[in-house]
């Protein structure tokens, strides 16, 4: 179904569907995907915390700029569109953009190394160069079933602080980030440290540790790794490798 949504928005807001729309795509060819149960939103500028998100019903790679449909914090759509959301994605991503002004971009995927080791006891482990940086600014949220309920909002924010990673206990992982391309990158880290993780209790009962003070200056040499630019530095390159994939995202 064609839609003409360019024409009825900001450059910006369209600029935030397309890198939005981007973002979903990577998750789907990274593989965190999880048929169409998971959710990336993108707050649009200005102080009523609207924000886009994916069409429920849609796989991640099927994800276009025009299909994003775009909400308010109670769930009501502010652009007209054929497309529902998913009720779950609406609970936990308007909590969290309504709570903090830095919530630019929140990522969540149910993969199965994310939720592997959130049904650990230990969590992440300090074991790889990936794990410094989650761990640096990590928060943990108990499971309270599928996240359809209200009363669940004030316990995730509370949980999530001023964080940047949150595990969701027995449910999976998320980023919250202050542009979609720092989200991408976060999920980057949380992903591979989960993955590194479980091949590293695969292979060994005696896992070396990574000093905590080393943990402790994960931020800053983050700052210098990136060149203070964050997630920015890499989506130029990840934007052209969708493009040679498929540039269909765009439309």
């Amino acid at each position: 179904m064609a839609i003409d949504v360019k024409s009825k928005v900001s450059e910006t807001e369209w600029q935030l569907r397309v890198d939005l729309a981007a973002c979903y795509r990577l998750v789907a060819k990274y593989g965190w995907d999880d048929l169409i149960f998971t959710h990336i939103s993108a707050r649009l500028p200005g102080p009523e915390h609207h924000f886009l998100i994916n069409p429920y019903g849609m796989t991640f790679d099927e994800v276009t700029a025009s299909s994003l449909v775009k909400i308010d914090l109670e769930g009501k759509k502010l652009l007209d569109s054929p497309y529902e959301i998913n009720p779950a994605g609406f609970t936990i991503h308007s909590a969290i953009h309504g709570a903090r002004d830095d919530a630019k971009c929140v990522l969540h995927t149910h993969s199965l190394n994310g939720v592997a080791v959130s049904a650990s006891q230990a969590g992440v482990l300090p074991i790889s160069q990936q794990s410094i940086f989650v761990l640096a600014s990590l928060a943990y949220h108990a499971y309270e079933g599928v996240a359809l309920l209200e009363g669940e909002k004030p316990r995730l924010v509370r949980d999530l602080g001023d964080k940047s990673f949150l595990m969701l206990r027995n449910h999976g992982l998320l980023t919250v980030a202050a542009s979609i391309p720092d989200a991408f990158l976060l999920m980057y880290l949380f992903e591979s440290a989960c993955t590194i993780q479980l091949r590293a209790q695969a292979a060994s009962n005696e896992l070396i540790s990574i000093d905590q003070k080393i943990v402790a200056g994960a931020m800053m040499m983050a700052k210098q790794v990136t060149r203070s630019a964050g997630g920015a530095l890499a989506w130029p390159a990840l934007l052209r490798k969708l493009d040679r994939i498929d540039g269909s995202f765009r439309s």
